[in-house]
């Protein structure tokens, strides 16, 4: 696959327009690093890679994480306990750089463990490794300087979540604060792999996308199946998997490479 070797905010937007040329949403797969071991996550990200992934969200296991639902939350209790750090998972993904992963990458942390390196030192070194943007979901865009003026020296992504229940005041400071896109929920509450994504979710992407204008939407939380991606194919530029292939990964680098394929073929297949 002919990935672009921009970084930073200049590859997320060449992604998303190789996708949209395509006529696809960009696939942008979850995963934790340090799960179910560290070569383990280099093997299962590996894997995505080979499948077709277009870009990465990479997690940054955490002992308090909030939004994320059982599967996920039990994955990165395990990478805890296998010593993944901080500092360990920007080495994990300069190893891929350095093999010659090309996808964007974008990291995915709360904000205690960037706190507890430095904003700013914690920013020069992700992009040093090979970090084209950060997610932080419980970062309020209110409190965006935090990580704005370091994100924004080095070229960076920065983040933000809107929800169902997003007032049109919300949507409208998250659009200005984004950059790169916006990680939009499908549903109230944690991460986790759902049987149905909400009938109304159409209605709500209509919504952010009259604010949003050409900012890329990027669907996450709930979609776990090839009929999932293609009810939401008209309405985003992305969609992100990450419970379904957690659980996946458990059963073997087969069976995660086989459900990503389906999941980034989806809007090929016949409905």
């Amino acid at each position: 696959m002919n990935h672009s070797k921009a970084r930073g905010l200049r590859a997320i937007a060449a992604m998303f327009d190789l996708a949209r040329q395509a006529g696809r949403p960009a696939f942008l797969p979850f995963f934790p690093m340090g799960y179910p071991s560290p070569e383990a996550s280099l093997d299962a990200i590996r894997t995505l890679a080979a499948a077709g992934a277009d870009g990465f969200e990479i997690g940054v296991p955490f002992s308090d994480p909030l939004a994320d639902g059982p599967t996920i939350q039990a994955a990165t209790q395990i990478a805890l306990e296998k010593g993944m750090t901080v500092p360990k998972v920007l080495a994990s993904i300069k190893t891929l750089r350095a093999e010659g992963l090309t996808q964007p990458i974008l990291l995915f942390s709360y904000v205690n463990p960037l706190l507890a390196y430095g904003i700013d030192e914690l920013i020069a070194a992700a992009n040093a490794a090979g970090v084209d943007g950060l997610i932080i979901p419980d970062l309020p865009p209110e409190e965006a300087d935090l990580f704005a003026g370091a994100c924004d020296e080095h070229g960076m992504a920065l983040v933000f979540f809107l929800a169902p229940t997003s007032s049109d005041e919300r949507v409208r400071l998250v659009v200005n604060q984004a950059r790169g896109f916006i990680y939009v929920l499908s549903l109230t509450g944690v991460t986790g792999a759902r049987r149905d994504l909400p009938p109304d979710l159409s209605d709500f992407l209509g919504r952010v996308r009259v604010q949003a204008g050409s900012t890329p939407l990027v669907l996450g939380f709930g979609i776990s199946q090839p009929e999932h991606v293609r009810s939401i194919a008209p309405h985003v530029d992305g969609f992100i998997v990450g419970s379904a292939l957690v659980k996946a990964a458990a059963a073997g680098t087969d069976s995660l490479h086989e459900l990503a394929l389906r999941l980034r073929h989806a809007t090929y297949e016949e409905s």
